[in-house]
């Protein structure tokens, strides 16, 4: 059986069949204000969920156990396991009061903060074999860091950059694309393991409108997708950066694209308009 996840604005969590007859597995409810981010461990059999009820909590995927809460009083706005497998009691989350933030599960405790930015922290990726990763943030940086040193080690910044709410790395892990809310998706290029701002690509013409609209790649890097604020879905050409494919999805803001992992002409669509579409 394969499954999504679904987060939104409401306080529920719901994990759908998605084959069959495409019905809720399970609803996780434990959260009083609307859930902002979700991610698993490697194995899938726990998750993270970042609520604006300031509380992050552990799940067990399967039973809907609450096994542990994290609270610091500030809005957690993404949360990410350290992908390493003898790292998976570690995670980050990216804070209202501008912290990058790293707990142990196996203490509830945090370890490390990253303290560096001047705005909410928005997203949090790790590359170069998750030996280091980067973060976005309102203040319209992008910042590198090494694991567990909380010294930046690079800044990107300049008059082009706008603030980035997503980020997706590719599939060969030699890309990372950000969602800017000027309505660009902008490129970044890990060269030598240093990533380099890309001024002069970028996909465009959809309307994100203010919008964090989450991009994704397709398995084999030919094409792009992202919904947008009119509730259309593109799919650009990776390699030309030109528009392929648009579509009316939703009635409202598609808020997030993510292609199948194996059936690679299906692509799945979540809309502010409370629907879950699978296309083909």
């Amino acid at each position: 059986m394969e499954t999504v996840g679904k987060k939104g604005a409401q306080e529920m969590i719901k994990l759908w069949e998605v084959y069959g007859k495409r019905s809720v597995v399970r609803t996780y409810a434990g959260h009083k204000m609307s859930v902002k981010d979700v991610t698993f461990n490697n194995d899938g059999t726990e998750f993270l969920s970042a609520s604006f009820d300031r509380f992050i909590k552990l799940w067990d995927t399967e039973t809907g156990e609450v096994k542990q809460r994290f609270h610091t009083g500030h809005i957690p706005f993404c949360v990410r396991f350290n992908p390493d497998e003898d790292k998976q009691n570690m995670f980050l989350s990216g804070m209202q009061n501008k912290k990058i933030l790293q707990w142990d599960t196996r203490t509830g405790e945090i370890v490390q903060e990253y303290d560096r930015h001047l705005g909410i922290v928005n997203s949090i990726t790790f590359f170069d074999k998750n030996r280091r990763f980067c973060s976005t943030s309102d203040d319209k940086s992008i910042r590198i860091w090494e694991w567990e040193i909380p010294v930046d080690t690079k800044l990107i910044q300049n008059a082009g950059l706008h603030s980035i709410p997503t980020m997706t790395k590719s599939p060969t892990e030699k890309w990372i694309v950000g969602q800017s809310m000027d309505n660009r998706i902008v490129l970044f290029q890990l060269i030598d393991d240093k990533l380099r701002f890309a001024k002069k690509k970028a996909f465009k013409g959809h309307n994100v409108a203010g919008y964090a609209c989450s991009v994704d790649f397709s398995p084999d890097m030919s094409f792009l997708t992202s919904g947008d604020a009119d509730g259309k879905v593109f799919i650009w050409d990776w390699r030309n950066h030109k528009i392929v494919a648009r579509w009316k999805a939703h009635d409202e803001c598609v808020i997030s694209t993510l292609w199948h992992p194996h059936e690679t002409s299906r692509i799945v669509t979540g809309s502010w308009d409370s629907q879950i579409k699978m296309w083909a």
